[in-house]
C-alpha cells in the first residue's frame, strides 16, 4: 500500500514574501533596500494578487525597477507583470521613459562614469521595452542615451566613445525599424553613416556588423531588396566572437530575409537555421527572442514553399509571445498576422480558411487598438484580411454576404494601398503588390476593366524595381493571364503572360513548386480553347510531372519536423565563407 501523503509546510522565504505582499504598506520603505531579487519576489505576488495599482507605483520608480531589470533569470514573469500594467491602461512604459529622461536632465553636465552608468542602464532598459513591442518608449530611451553620449558638456566626442555612440544609433535605428518610422529611420541612417566616417578615420574598433544589419533591415522594409541584400552580406563579413549572442542571431535574422526575397534559398536556410539554434540553445526554448528568430523562420519556409512547416513554425512563435506578453501588444499581434497569412497560404486549394479568418481578426484588433490609422504597420494585416475575405465570399453560395465580403475587402485593399503610397511612394514593390490584390478582388467582382488596370500597373511598378524576370512580376503576369483567359477571351494574350511566369517559376523554384499548378492549368484551357491538341496533351504531362514532384515534396515535409535539425555551430568568422559557399 502506498504510503500516505504528508503535509508540506511552504517554506520560509515564500511564507515572507506572501506576508509582505498581503501587508506591502507596512514594509514598504523597507523592502527598498533589499536586494533585486527579493524585491521582485514581493512584486510578482502583487501582480499574482492583481493589486495592479501598487505593482504600478512601485514600478514607476525608475531605481526600484533598475534593480529587478538586473534579476535577468526573472525576465520572462517581469514582462508578465509588465504587459498587466499596460493591459490595465496603466501606461508603466511611458512613466519609465519619463523617469528616464528626467534622470538625464537632473544631471546638467555628468561625468564620465555618469555617462558610462546611465548609458548601460538606458541600454538595458531600451532593450526590455523593446523585446516587449513598446518601441516608441524604447526608442525615447535609446534616444537620450545617444543625447548623453553627444551632449554640449562635450565640445569635441573623445574617440573612446565612438563604439558607444555608433551602439546607440543602431539601438534608435533598431527601434525606428520595428515600428516602420521610415523618416525618421531615414534621418538616423545618414547620422549613422557620417559617424561611421569618423570612427575609419580614427581607426577605432566598434561594432560595425551590428549598424550595417540594421540598415539592411531598413531598406528591407521598404522593399529595397537589394541593398537590403547588400547591407546584410557587408554585416555577415563584419562578424567576430566579440558580439554577444543576441547580435549574432539579430544579424543572421535579417541576412537570411534579405536572402529570401533575392531568392537565394540555400544561403538563407544557412543563415536562418544557425540563428535558430543559436537562440534555443542560448535563451531555452521558450523566450521572447527565440520566437523572434523563429518568425524570421517561418518567412523563409513560407517563400521556399513549405507553408505547412511554416504554421507549425508561426504557431510555436505566436504561442510563446501570448505566453510571455499576451494582452494587447504589437508582437503578438503581428504573430498572430504572420500565423493567418501562412493558414491562407497552406489551406488555399482547401479553402479552410477558418483558423486564418480568426487569427487576422485578432491581429487587427490588437493593431487598431494599438495604432494610428494611417501607420505603416497596418497595411500588411488589412492586405491579409482582405484576401481572407475574398476568398470565403467566392465560396459563399449567398449573394448578398458574398457582395458585403467583396466591399468590405475591397475597403481593406485601398486603405492599404494609400498608406504604402502615402509612407513610401508610387513606386515599390509593396505599392505593386497592393494593385495586384485589387486586380484579384475586381476580377472575382467582375469588374474586369478595373482588374486588367490594377494588374498592368502591378506589372508596370514590379519590372521597373526588379527587373524583368523577378518572380514578384511572374506573379502579376499569372494573374492577369488568368483575366485574359477566364473572362476576357484573350487568349493568345494569356498564352504569352502563362509562358513568361512559368519559365520564371521553374528557374527560381524548379519542377515541383506549388504555385506552377496555377499556371499550368490556365495554359491548359487556353490551349484547350485554341483547340491546340499537341499542346494540351504537352501540358497534360507537364502537370503529371508537377504532380508527382509536389506530392513527393509534401510527402517528405510530413516526415519531418520544422524542428529536428542540429547543426554544427559556426563561429561568426566563419559564416562569411560558409555564406559564400553556399552561393
Amino acid at each position: 500500500m502506498a504510503a500516505a501523503l504528508q503535509w508540506i509546510p511552504d517554506s520560509l522565504y515564500n511564507s515572507a514574501v506572501a506576508s509582505v505582499g498581503n501587508n506591502y504598506s507596512l514594509y514598504e520603505k523597507e523592502l527598498r533596500t533589499f536586494h533585486g531579487g527579493i524585491i521582485f519576489d514581493v512584486y510578482y505576488k502583487l501582480y499574482k494578487s492583481h493589486d495592479l495599482l501598487r505593482l504600478g507605483k512601485e514600478f514607476e520608480v525608475l531605481e526600484q525597477f533598475e534593480k529587478v531589470l538586473k534579476i535577468t533569470e526573472k525576465r520572462q514573469l517581469l514582462h508578465n507583470c509588465f504587459q498587466a500594467l499596460m493591459d490595465y491602461s496603466y501606461d508603466i512604459a511611458a512613466k519609465l521613459a519619463d523617469a528616464f529622461e528626467k534622470r538625464r536632465e537632473s544631471i546638467p553636465c555628468p561625468t564620465d562614469a555618469d555617462i558610462d552608468r546611465m548609458v548601460k542602464f538606458g541600454f538595458s532598459l531600451g532593450s526590455f521595452l523593446s523585446d516587449a513591442g513598446w518601441f516608441v518608449e524604447s526608442e525615447s530611451v535609446y534616444l537620450d542615451c545617444l543625447e548623453l553620449c553627444c551632449g554640449a558638456c562635450v565640445p569635441v566626442v573623445k574617440p573612446g566613445a565612438f563604439p558607444m555612440i555608433l551602439e546607440c544609433y543602431k539601438r534608435v535605428l533598431h527601434v525606428r525599424n520595428s515600428y516602420c518610422k521610415i523618416k525618421e529611420a531615414l534621418q538616423t541612417c545618414k547620422e549613422a553613416e557620417a559617424f561611421i566616417e569618423q570612427i575609419q578615420h580614427y581607426k577605432e574598433k566598434a561594432n560595425f556588423a551590428g549598424i550595417y544589419s540594421e540598415v539592411s533591415a531598413f531598406y528591407f522594409i521598404q522593399s529595397n531588396y537589394k541593398e537590403a541584400y547588400n547591407w546584410s552580406v557587408k554585416a555577415i563579413e563584419c562578424m567576430d566572437s566579440s558580439l554577444s549572442p543576441r547580435e549574432i542571431v539579430n544579424i543572421l535574422c535579417n541576412a537570411a530575409k534579405a536572402c529570401v526575397v533575392k531568392k537565394q534559398f540555400r544561403q538563407a536556410e544557412l543563415l536562418i537555421k544557425q540563428a535558430v539554434q543559436r537562440a534555443s540553445e542560448r535563451f531555452g526554448s521558450r523566450h521572447l527572442f527565440v520566437a523572434n528568430a523563429l518568425i524570421d523562420y517561418g518567412y523563409y519556409l513560407l517563400h521556399n514553399d513549405s507553408s505547412g512547416h511554416a504554421v507549425k513554425v508561426y504557431q510555436k512563435a505566436l504561442d510563446i509571445r501570448i505566453n510571455v506578453l499576451g494582452g494587447n501588444n504589437l508582437l503578438v499581434a503581428i504573430a498572430h498576422e504572420d500565423l493567418a497569412y501562412a493558414s491562407y497560404v497552406y489551406e488555399y486549394s482547401s479553402g479552410n480558411f477558418q483558423d486564418a479568418r480568426a487569427h487576422v481578426e485578432k491581429a487587427l484588433a490588437i493593431k487598431a487598438y494599438l495604432l494610428q490609422p494611417d501607420h505603416f504597420l497596418l497595411p500588411s494585416v488589412k492586405r491579409v484580411n482582405a484576401l481572407i475575405l475574398e476568398e470565403i465570399a467566392i465560396d459563399s453560395h449567398d449573394k448578398e454576404v458574398q457582395r458585403r465580403l467583396f466591399v468590405e475587402a475591397e475597403e481593406f485593399h485601398t486603405s492599404a494601398l494609400q498608406i504604402t503610397k502615402q509612407c513610401l511612394g508610387e513606386l515599390t514593390v509593396q505599392t505593386g503588390k497592393h494593385y495586384g490584390n485589387l486586380g484579384r478582388l475586381y476580377q472575382s467582382m467582375k469588374k474586369f476593366n478595373k482588374a486588367r488596370k490594377m494588374h498592368q500597373r502591378a506589372i508596370a511598378i514590379k519590372k521597373e524595381i526588379l527587373g524583368p524576370d523577378d518572380y514578384e512580376v511572374a506573379i502579376s503576369m499569372g494573374h492577369l493571364a488568368s483575366l485574359y483567359n477566364y473572362d476576357l477571351g484573350l487568349y493568345k494574350e494569356a498564352e504569352q503572360l502563362y509562358l513568361k511566369a512559368i519559365d520564371i517559376g521553374l528557374k527560381q523554384f524548379g519542377k515541383g513548386y506549388s504555385g506552377l499548378e496555377y499556371d499550368y492549368r490556365g495554359l491548359l484551357r487556353v490551349y484547350s480553347q485554341l483547340g491546340d491538341s499537341a499542346k494540351v496533351s504537352q501540358l497534360h504531362f507537364d502537370l503529371h510531372v508537377w504532380k508527382n514532384l509536389h506530392d513527393q515534396t509534401l510527402e517528405a515535409a510530413d516526415k519531418t519536423s520544422p524542428f529536428s535539425f542540429e547543426l554544427d555551430p559556426i563561429i561568426p568568422e566563419e559564416i562569411y565563407p560558409f555564406f559564400l559557399g553556399a552561393q
